[in-house]
């Protein structure tokens, strides 16, 4: 059997490390040693510390709040009372012509249905009470509804106190887009900025309606209105705040993604606590009670301390 000679590990490093002159120039040339890796500590270090200017570089890929989204009533405009005042004398006349004996008043409508239009308040009024409306005789009571409300509105509607010169502000500045996102029918959210002045801060092409942008009317908290108007606008819902003072109109907008700014200052003062918290709780980021903390309360959607929206 034949041996070989296993040279000892100690001179096969020293023969490794010491070749003979001829061959240590070539192996000076082809086995440069790797440059020393650095420690565990530094590579966590460098991967936690990016440097300035790559910090600036994503930051300025970050998504910036581009677009204000405003609901109409009573967050611009004190037109929820004055309109269920309305629609309660024709929620009355259906409920009479279905041999139903209740009736409504206006406060109670806005117990019931706050945040949703008239389309959706007659649906959910059929099934309460076993209701056979046609297709034919709904379209019938949602066009007298809105006639009945339009008039209403542009006789009695004011703006929500303090919203006016805020949103001239905006205008003037010219920073941020700006839209009206609502449930109610296109008429009567028109009829409501134009009647307090608004219109001229919202181009016709950004104000949406759930009851006619839609291709299939719809009511808050179904998100369909806000998806529009977030592909009408070519925006992310990131780079947009919504402003909302139901909880219908925020769960509307936060399931599409958008964050929401509410509101509660056209709520009698013993409720708007319990409307905070409401709003807080359905996925509200911050809540306003007066129009005088608007720009206190945006600057809570810029970036915050991580750099992140």
């Amino acid at each position: 059997m034949s041996t070989q000679t296993q040279t000892p590990p100690t001179q096969t490093a020293q023969a490794e490390t010491n070749p003979p002159p001829s061959q240590a120039e070539s192996s000076s040339v082809e086995r440069q040693p790797p440059p020393a890796a650095p420690s565990s500590s530094e590579a966590i270090s460098q991967e936690q510390k990016p440097s300035s200017e790559e910090q600036k570089s994503e930051e300025s890929k970050m998504p910036k709040v581009t677009h204000i989204l405003f609901d109409c009533d009573n967050t611009l405009v004190l037109s929820e009372d004055l309109a269920f005042e309305a629609c309660a004398e024709v929620m009355n006349r259906v409920l009479e012509a279905h041999g139903i004996p209740n009736r409504y008043t206006g406060p109670q409508l806005i117990k019931d249905f706050v945040g949703m239009n008239f389309r959706g308040m007659l649906r959910a009024l059929a099934k309460k009470y076993n209701l056979n409306i046609t297709p034919e005789e709904e379209e019938k009571y949602v066009k007298e509804e809105e006639d009945q409300v339009i008039a209403t509105l542009l006789e009695k509607a004011q703006p929500c106190e303090g919203c006016s010169p805020e949103l001239h502000k905006l205008y003037e500045e010219g920073k941020y887009g700006l839209a009206v996102v609502s449930s109610s029918a296109l008429r009567r959210v028109e009829a409501s900025v134009k009647k307090v002045g608004h219109d001229v801060y919202f181009p016709r092409g950004h104000v949406f309606s759930a009851a006619t942008s839609l291709p299939e009317p719809t009511s808050k908290p179904d998100p369909a209105i806000y998806i529009h108007a977030l592909e009408m606008l070519e925006k992310k819902p990131e780079e947009c705040v919504a402003v909302e003072d139901s909880k219908s109109g925020t769960l509307s907008a936060v399931r599409a993604g958008i964050p929401v700014m509410g509101y509660v200052g056209s709520y009698i003062p013993e409720k708007q606590e319990e409307m905070k918290r409401a709003l807080l709780e359905v996925g509200a980021k911050t809540v306003m009670t007066d129009w005088s903390e608007f720009r206190e309360k945006l600057s809570e959607f810029e970036k915050d301390d991580s750099g992140k929206l």
